[in-house]
């Protein structure tokens, strides 16, 4: 008899599926010390150069938000899984000229670091007919480490959430941010949870905080993020782009 033929695609929905076990328990450990419930996280799968196919196992698994930070790639595979009802999360750098286009297909933005970026987004979600949730993205880099990166400066994110919050067919849920390299990323999100405060202040529902890669998940849920952001804990080694 001949060897048996493994099908590569319930090898891969097992790859997964084990990675999802053991980051959730990691999730859990890490509201267990934080004495939160693990229910108020939420996962977001960050799908970027994996394929199609590999989103629709995600689904099928149980996983409910997952995110895009290139718009061709995140509008091409967000179309193609349209049957899926999942949550699209834009987490990119975002081009005020790309932004209605952005807004035709993602349920959430988390990267609004402009007022220039209303406009567009505004736009794309009355054409599509739906509020579009977006989240302030703040920088933590240190002072004078900025230039050149994404993310509004800390003493500009109260303006522009109040700005998301006074623009029609936007709906201000909080903040999100990037633990700056070579810090301590506690620290880092200690801050931001700060800044997340100021931002309830301007709109008491907004209570989101994105926050925490498949390396610092725990930093960020000990400060209280409500999101975590995953691509390698769950999809393993990025491939290359094509």
């Amino acid at each position: 008899m001949g060897a048996a033929v493994t099908d590569p695609g319930e090898t891969r929905r097992v790859e997964i599926a084990r990675n999802l076990e053991a980051l959730e328990a990691r999730i859990g450990a890490a509201c267990d010390a934080s004495r939160r419930s693990p229910e108020e996280v939420t996962l977001t799968v960050v799908t970027k150069f994996f394929p199609s196919s590999d989103v629709r196992l995600l689904a099928g698994l149980g996983v409910t938000d997952v995110g895009e930070n290139r718009h061709q790639e995140a509008e091409a595979k967000a179309a193609e899984c349209a049957d899926l009802g999942l949550r699209w999360h834009f987490i990119g750098g975002l081009q005020s000229n790309k932004a209605a286009a952005v807004a035709a297909y993602a349920d959430v933005v988390e990267s609004v670091d402009r007022a220039k970026l209303l406009t567009g987004l505004a736009k794309g979600a009355h054409e599509r007919g739906r509020v579009l949730d977006c989240l302030v993205q703040v920088s933590l880099d240190p002072p004078g480490a900025h230039e050149g990166r994404a993310g509004a400066l800390p003493e500009d994110v109260v303006p522009l959430a109040e700005r998301v919050a006074a623009t029609e067919g936007l709906r201000l849920r909080g903040v999100m941010a990037v633990a700056p390299l070579g810090e301590d990323p506690a620290a880092a999100f200690a801050r931001l949870a700060e800044v997340a405060a100021d931002v309830r202040l301007v709109e008491p529902s907004a209570t989101w905080m994105s926050a925490g890669m498949s390396g610092d998940l725990e930093q960020a849920i000990g400060a209280g993020a409500t999101h975590v952001r995953i691509g390698s804990a769950v999809l393993g080694r990025r491939p290359d782009f094509k």
